[in-house]
């Protein structure tokens, strides 16, 4: 297994890793004071899941430069991803659910699942969908709404000497635009695909056309004079 594709399954190795530490059998469940001690279960799980945001770019950059794109790799990579996104808000929904509400955790589930259909069918069909700057703006906001809302499990606010970051108001603003561009998202990759397809299918039917056009045409012989 090459270098790509070992970090595309630490990825996938991160998801047990994230749903234990955010359990209530994890060793340090952060009965202590306020502040940063006694929060070890929160910073632990923020950090993992940001080390684990960081190889979903790393593993594909480091195919591309070693020209190591592989079919396995091309298999693991989404799938690490939706794991990754599916675990972390249905573990949400329990964990913090003042912050993700159950509606929320399906409106980002159903997306991640849209879109793997779509591109699933267009790789059918013979094309790509490239993602776009839209789905790209999701995938960032989408990290600081789950590190958000894990952190906002024991913070309301941070007030590290005297500069105040209101942990509880990033987290509910962060979820609330996170969903708002999942949606649009969904949507922009939906009219590409759509566009995509009766583009191909268009291509199809002239395709058809011509060829019957031909085969009704009838054969030209040489005349042969007596």
């Amino acid at each position: 297994m090459n270098l790509p594709n070992s970090i595309t399954m630490s990825r996938i190795a991160s998801v047990p890793l994230l749903i234990w530490v955010l359990s209530p059998a994890f060793p340090f469940t952060g009965h202590g004071a306020s502040g940063l001690l006694g929060g070890e279960q929160e910073i632990i799980a923020s950090i993992i899941f940001i080390l684990a945001s960081i190889t979903d770019g790393l593993d594909g950059y480091l195919a591309r430069r070693r020209g190591q794109i592989t079919t396995m790799g091309m298999l693991l990579d989404p799938l690490a991803d939706k794991l990754m996104v599916t675990a972390a808000y249905i573990i949400l929904v329990a964990y913090n659910p003042r912050i993700v509400a159950p509606w929320i955790a399906v409106v980002v589930i159903g997306r991640e699942f849209l879109v793997s259909g779509l591109r699933s069918i267009a790789a059918a069909e013979g094309f790509t969908i490239e993602a776009s700057e839209i789905g790209k703006l999701k995938t960032v906001i989408q990290i600081v709404s789950v590190v958000a809302a894990i952190l906002a499990h024991r913070w309301d606010y941070w007030n590290w000497g005297g500069f105040i970051i209101a942990v509880h108001f990033i987290a509910v603003t962060s979820i609330y635009w996170m969903t708002i561009v999942s949606i649009i998202s969904a949507v922009d990759y939906f009219v590409g695909f759509w566009k995509k397809i009766d583009h191909a299918s268009g291509a199809r039917r002239s395709f058809v056309l011509s060829r019957k056009q031909k085969s009704s045409t009838p054969a030209e012989h040489p005349s042969h004079i007596s």
